[in-house]
């Protein structure tokens, strides 16, 4: 698991579809109270994983510590 990369959302690309919330299989994210999601456990993040970033329509996900 990942102890420097997490997804981050960025909350002006995000439509708050849920997409990621609903792929993520290891609790990452939750729904906060505005309504978008919102990263709660990044150690449990696989790292390099990239599966929520690649389904997201919007590109609203990057992540802490990419080297891009």
């Amino acid at each position: 698991m990942a102890k420097n990369w997490y997804p981050i959302i960025d909350h002006d690309k995000c439509i708050q579809c849920y997409q990621c919330v609903n792929f993520c299989k290891h609790d990452v994210y939750t729904i906060g109270d505005g309504g978008y999601p919102l990263v709660i456990n990044p150690l449990s993040c696989v790292e390099f994983c990239r599966g929520c970033q690649k389904i997201c329509d919007n590109d609203a996900i990057s992540y802490f510590g990419d080297n891009k």
